[in-house]
């Protein structure tokens, strides 16, 4: 399950079922998970003097696809997957089920939760912090410097549920909380409170989520999008979504 063309360090621990392809170069700092996947022309555990000498690990059953690089001093949970031409840089903590798009990077010093989602071209920003269950589209910035360039850093705060629409910026320091939905193409330079809709450059607030209506004729409200949106996430996950929300409209008036 090693191609013949594979380098990898005799340092490098891989657990058992791993396979990598051709071409690839796994450095000694490297912890791999057992079922782990690695495709062809990646190098996995870049040494950097930035990861204060932390290993990279990748938790079991994960897909790395083609032409990846990541540095060491990360750790990743089970089941994280990535595009080709991914980037990911030292001192990166993030739980299961990540996805990281095509052509996407994250800059390191970063915390990231469990079932996120970025899909192609994002640029995850150092010190940013993602909560759980956050989708981020195409194209999206999270930034870190107030006044560029400059040594200082300013990560954004992304809580829980969030969704980012394509070709938007998050601005250093910005706090979107849980639940919120940014629209395409918006600039967000102040904090986006919980369960709202903001669009724009500078982005304004448009309506509470909860007035969006789904587009498949049931007059259901899309959000929270966990009411109704359940492919690829734990079952323990979605039963206690399903759970939520027949509890809330149990507790409606008649």
């Amino acid at each position: 399950m090693i191609h013949p063309t594979a380098l990898i360090d005799n340092k490098a621990q891989l657990g058992s079922g791993v396979s990598v392809g051709p071409y690839t170069i796994i450095h000694g700092n490297v912890i791999i998970g057992d079922d782990t996947d690695i495709g062809s022309h990646c190098e996995i555990g870049v040494p950097s003097a930035l990861s204060g000498g932390a290993p990279l690990i990748i938790g079991k059953s994960s897909l790395i696809r083609s032409h990846s690089v990541f540095y060491e001093g990360s750790e990743f949970g089970e089941k994280l997957s990535t595009g080709h031409r991914v980037t990911v840089r030292e001192q990166t903590k993030a739980g299961a089920g990540l996805q990281i798009g095509t052509l996407s990077d994250i800059q390191g010093h970063c915390t990231i939760g469990n079932y996120v989602k970025f899909h192609s071209n994002v640029h995850i920003g150092q010190h940013s912090s993602i909560g759980n269950y956050v989708w981020i589209f195409p194209y999206v910035v999270l930034t870190n410097d107030p006044h560029p360039p400059s040594n200082v850093m300013m990560g954004v705060t992304i809580e829980d549920f969030v969704a980012i629409a394509t070709m938007s910026m998050i601005l250093p320091g910005v706090t979107v909380k849980s639940g919120a939905l940014v629209g395409a193409h918006s600039s967000v330079n102040k904090t986006v409170e919980p369960d709202t809709v903001v669009a724009g450059s500078p982005a304004k607030f448009i309506c509470n989520t909860s007035a969006i209506k789904l587009k498949d004729g049931s007059g259901e409200s899309a959000y929270p999008w966990r009411r109704h949106f359940h492919r690829g996430y734990p079952e323990a996950a979605v039963a206690s979504w399903v759970a939520e929300f027949a509890s809330a409209k149990d507790q409606r008036p008649d």
